[in-house]
């Protein structure tokens, strides 16, 4: 029975003084600490004698997740040179991409907060649906789209895909409950972390999950 195995990666820590919530928004990069985290995990995926023979990396389009998938790619690439393998190169698809949120922009823990001001209670009616952007029905959609594609495309492989807590949660709540909703603050996808994903690649058919955070120690 040939299995396809989908290990989904967080971006690492990103650099936002200014605490907004950045959503989809251009030029948020990963800060220095986010950029080791990300090494630390690239690290982990290159000694893996069972990830590091993946056959494809894939990022959502945004700044943080290429670069976490970058610092993935040049660590990987020195293995696979060392094995004879020709490199591979990085593919972006917008449905990894960050849960559309009405919020983006604002400050929303610090300070007065966007979040409690009386005009924006309307967004934050149900913390379970949610109501201030994408819903996680859309979200588990398009990963679930994503990944079986995926596993048809590579059948008995394992790929790496960076993308953001939300969709990584939000597929992961699909596959093992039924249903994408969830209680956010229960969310187990640190940054840097790595959910691996086992699928039957002729039935698609759920096999394991399992989870690493490499990045954890990385202050």
């Amino acid at each position: 029975m040939p299995a396809t195995t989908i290990h989904l990666v967080r971006h690492g820590e990103v650099y936002n003084p200014d605490h907004v919530l950045y959503e989809r928004l251009p030029d948020f990069h990963l800060s220095d600490r986010g950029l080791r985290m990300a090494q630390a995990t690239a690290r982990y995926i290159a000694e893996h004698s069972g990830i590091n023979h993946a056959a494809a990396v894939y990022s959502s389009p945004l700044d943080r997740t290429r670069e976490t998938a970058g610092a993935i790619l040049t660590a990987l690439n020195v293995v696979r040179a060392d094995r004879g393998e020709d490199p591979l190169e990085l593919h972006t698809d917008p449905r990894l991409i960050e849960a559309g949120n009405e919020f983006r922009g604002r400050r929303i823990g610090h300070g007065s907060g966007a979040l409690w001001r009386p005009e924006n209670l309307r967004l934050i009616r149900n913390l379970h649906k949610p109501t201030w952007g994408e819903s996680y029905q859309s979200i588990g959609r398009r990963m679930s789209d994503f990944a079986y594609e995926k596993v048809d495309q590579y059948p008995g492989q394992q790929i790496i895909v960076v993308s953001h807590e939300s969709p990584i949660w939000s597929f992961r709540h699909l596959l093992e409950t039924g249903h994408p909703e969830h209680w956010m603050f229960l969310r187990h996808t640190a940054l840097a972390s790595v959910t691996s994903i086992t699928f039957d690649s002729d039935t698609h058919e759920l096999l394991a999950v399992a989870y690493a955070d490499p990045a954890s120690s990385v202050s």
